[in-house]
């Protein structure tokens, strides 16, 4: 079945994992990626491991699926006129160069679009083509203190965290897929193509949302609250007689049902925690009588006693138990292709389910250079 971006050609100059992600994610729509890496060691998480599988590495294959492999000098003149041959041909380039790279090579938006009046052009960047900070490197990590993420992740005793995986590169290669299927859209009426300056910086601190939001609004700086919400009590973790998990009462019914199977009935016409912002302000003194009663059962009987009374919870599995969790294997969400170097490789599924257009995998991550013969082939037969 045809793929919903079956007659997009994306050029990707990206590596890592922003714009890797969202050329990935595009791919597995159905359009056709070609994926542009340097000629001698290519995309910098091919060496990133272990783990490593006949030699290719985990962290690469996470995001290259539905891709062809070109290996390309950039810094020679052939090179660039082999890009620029490829761009009369593509509808979208995206590249995670630092500012003014893109100039240097002859390849920025300007110059592009007088080859292909039509082209989406999206440049992810650190901290965006204007500004201060706009020549200044950026990674997933910077960015996340920089942000505010990591001072509102962990608690008070932790200090500052991070999320245990790139979640700005993730959020940026999203927000890089919203903004390029937009462009698309709008050139069916105008018939014109247009660039999209993308920050790291710029996303996460999107992602700041409520939490943004409540200083916005108050003027005061979030403490850090560990695995608790800043606007909702009870909505956090509990340690079980055999485990932890999750309990999320978002209204004053739900948390009349929890003191109803933890016993404790009063607790919902208490004074201090009759409302949620009455909760919130008394948390201290209610989520000590909350843990009390949570450590005297299993996490399965009280995920049981919840499920029974429609408070919304679960339980904190670890990976290996995602990867085996019937709801998961029942959506698809972790599939497997074969790879001519590292045989049956097993993946993360897409989310996108389309009744239409359905998501397909078409291609293993590929091998560098893979595809030269065939993509440069092409160019010389026209």
């Amino acid at each position: 079945m045809a793929g919903a971006l079956d007659n997009i050609k994306i050029l990707d100059l990206s590596r890592v994992l922003a714009g890797p992600y969202c050329t990935m994610i595009l791919g597995d729509l159905g359009a056709e990626v070609i994926k542009v890496e340097s000629p001698i060691h290519g995309d910098d998480t091919r060496s990133w491991g272990p783990p490593f599988q006949e030699d290719v590495s985990a962290y690469y294959l996470c995001a290259n699926r539905n891709k062809k492999s070109v290996t390309v000098d950039l810094k020679s003149t052939t090179g660039i006129q082999q890009i620029k041959e490829l761009v009369k041909e593509s509808d979208v380039v995206i590249h995670n160069f630092k500012t003014g790279t893109m100039e240097k090579f002859g390849l920025e938006y300007e110059q592009l679009k007088t080859i292909n009046e039509k082209i989406v052009y999206c440049s992810i960047t650190g901290f965006g083509e204007t500004g201060p900070y706009k020549d200044m490197p950026g990674y997933d990590f910077i960015i996340q203190a920089m942000s505010g993420l990591m001072s509102i992740t962990g608690t008070e005793q932790s200090g500052s965290q991070k999320v245990g995986i790139a979640i700005v590169d993730v959020l940026t290669g999203l927000y890089a897929t919203i903004g390029i299927q937009a462009a698309l859209l709008e050139r069916e009426s105008s018939g014109q193509g247009q660039k999209i300056d993308l920050s790291l910086y710029d996303c996460a601190t999107s992602s700041l949302i409520n939490i943004g939001s409540n200083y916005l609004v108050s003027e005061k700086v979030p403490k850090r609250l560990g695995n608790e919400h800043a606007n909702i009590v009870p909505y956090q973790t509990f340690i079980t007689k055999d485990g932890e998990m999750v309990i999320a009462v978002g209204n004053d019914r739900q948390f009349a049902r929890l003191c109803h199977i933890i016993q404790q009935p009063a607790l919902a016409t208490d004074v201090r925690f009759s409302s949620n912002p009455k909760r919130v302000t008394h948390r201290t003194e209610l989520i000590p009588l909350l843990q009390g009663a949570f450590l005297h059962e299993t996490t399965a009987e009280w995920k049981r006693r919840c499920d029974e009374h429609s408070i919304p919870c679960g339980p904190i599995q670890q990976i290996d138990e995602v990867v085996h969790d019937p709801q998961l294997q029942a959506r698809n969400m972790f599939v497997s292709t074969n790879h001519p170097t590292a045989g049956k490789v097993n993946m993360i599924g897409s989310p996108l389910h389309l009744s239409r257009t359905p998501i397909s995998i078409r291609r293993h991550p590929p091998n560098l250079g893979e595809h030269n013969t065939e993509v440069f082939n092409s160019l010389k037969n026209k």
